[in-house]
């Protein structure tokens, strides 16, 4: 896939990306249309525009979890071990309480 992300040096293919990994990947594995839907909304906070123009752009309502600056391999590897290793509810979309009920 970096390959066709290659292809377009200034505005990353959000649509095509969001479709190859939705639609394409998990069709296959994915029958109910309803689930689909949930996969293609789920999709779009991790790909879209904002994540380019924004700075300060967060997958969750912490700001833990965040597309990290470009850097070397290194650099990803701390931004993951930063992470928490027991991930709460939020990552998954869910409220706090979620936690209570899975504890």
């Amino acid at each position: 896939m970096s390959i066709f992300i290659d292809d377009y040096p200034e505005r990353p293919p959000l649509e095509a990306l969001n479709y190859l990994t939705g639609e394409c990947n998990y069709g296959g594995r994915v029958t109910e249309a309803n689930d689909r839907r949930l996969i293609m909304v789920i999709l779009s906070t991790f790909f879209n525009e904002e994540i380019y123009t924004n700075d300060d752009y967060k997958f969750s309502p912490s700001g833990k979890y965040f597309a990290p600056k470009d850097t070397n391999f290194e650099g990803y590897i701390e931004y993951m071990k930063s992470l928490p290793q027991f991930p709460e509810p939020e990552i998954f979309g869910f409220h706090d309480n979620a936690a209570i009920t899975k504890n």
